[in-house]
């Protein structure tokens, strides 16, 4: 599954003439396998001992690019900090609201849920929708154990 999905984004990227460099197919691999919505410095503690020539300035290019081409989506976490996640598969986030924790939501419903909110803003709004990022916020369930609100 990862392999192919691998697969899958660097053809996009060769499409579109992206130079796939060493460092680049590391940190896209890097996302593709954890889950984790890691930020810059996450990624690239991870990877500095295992990765020639890679550099905190090298991963936060490349996230930017995979930004820019629609393999990966920026998310703000409550700190303030960014953290990034590879979006192959269509799917919404939610966060805890006490501890940050960043979870993927799987639904086969979202699709339509999306399409049906870029209709409704267009209508709405006029604008044309190029793109979403929906998260619902709450308290994980270790934070309501820690906090003792498990009912």
């Amino acid at each position: 599954m990862a392999e192919a999905e691998f697969d899958r984004a660097l053809d996009h990227l060769r499409e579109n003439k992206v130079r796939l460099t060493p460092q680049r197919k590391t940190i896209l691999n890097y996302l593709i396998n954890h889950h984790t919505h890691p930020s810059v410095e996450m990624i690239y503690d991870d990877l500095k001992d295992s990765v020639a020539n890679i550099s905190m300035a090298t991963v936060y290019n490349t996230l930017k690019l995979f930004v820019d081409y629609n393999l990966v989506i920026e998310l703000k976490n409550g700190d303030g900090s960014t953290h990034f996640d590879y979006f192959g598969h269509p799917h919404y986030h939610v966060v805890c609201d006490n501890c940050g924790k960043i979870s993927d939501v799987f639904d086969e419903h979202f699709t339509a849920i999306t399409k049906e909110l870029t209709v409704m803003t267009h209508e709405k709004t006029g604008y044309l929708v190029t793109g979403n990022n929906i998260e619902v916020h709450g308290i994980c369930p270790e934070c309501q154990r820690k906090l003792h609100l498990n009912r």
